[in-house]
């Protein structure tokens, strides 16, 4: 008889394989809302604009300086270049959310869903659902959040290949992440801005699901 395969227990990212590292990194950055010093605005979207537009010139120095190291030194970098862009926008998104007066209803779903939701839509897709200008969020339990992150990992660590293969061509591979992360702040910042310009409804915890 072949033998029975053990029920898999454990809802931890994958060890140290790409997407399981990735996963991990999206875990540190994910359930935690940082505080914000703006206060409501007047004109919210262009001061949106102009906080998007800072945050994203400082987070794409920040990476490009990171991927000038070349070769496999700068593979190393690609980690720790990916968590502190994170960081950096997920501060943007809470000054944006104060901005426009719903910080103390800002919740961690809602902040991984402007992070990710323009790369690995599949993976936010449980935590917001938008029906016209009103959108409900989902709260999401701890089990559900691991499960979030083995996906957004997974979508996620199939963009690292042309990231790691920038290092190998310093100064350029360098210009080059420093523009895709102007980019992506940009994005993160376009969906922070429509989710927050409309009608936001907070529902009960998700039960738990996987893939």
């Amino acid at each position: 008889m072949p033998a029975k395969r053990k029920p898999v227990t454990s809802t931890a990212p994958d060890g140290d394989s790409e997407p399981g590292l990735i996963a991990k990194a999206v875990l540190s950055v994910m359930g935690k809302v940082p505080r914000s010093k703006e206060q409501r605005s007047q004109t919210p979207l262009d001061d949106a604009r102009k906080r998007a537009n800072a945050t994203a010139a400082k987070a794409a120095l920040a990476a490009g300086a990171l991927a000038l190291p070349p070769g496999v030194l700068g593979w190393l970098t690609i980690l720790p270049e990916m968590m502190g862009v994170w960081k950096m926008q997920r501060q943007m998104v809470a000054d944006i959310a104060a901005l426009y007066g719903k910080q103390d209803t800002l919740t961690p779903e809602q902040v991984v869903y402007c992070l990710f939701q323009h790369t690995a839509a599949r993976g936010v897709r449980d935590l917001v659902v938008r029906m016209g200008q009103r959108t409900v969020v989902r709260r999401a339990s701890p089990l559900l959040i691991r499960t979030l992150s083995r996906r957004i990992g997974s979508k996620l660590a199939q963009r690292t290949l042309g990231r790691g293969a920038a290092r190998w061509v310093p100064i350029v591979g360098a210009v080059g992440v420093g523009a895709y992360v102007y980019y992506d702040t940009a994005q993160v910042a376009s969906t922070a801005m429509d989710l927050f310009e409309g009608v936001i409804e907070v529902e009960a915890e998700v039960v738990d699901s996987d893939d």
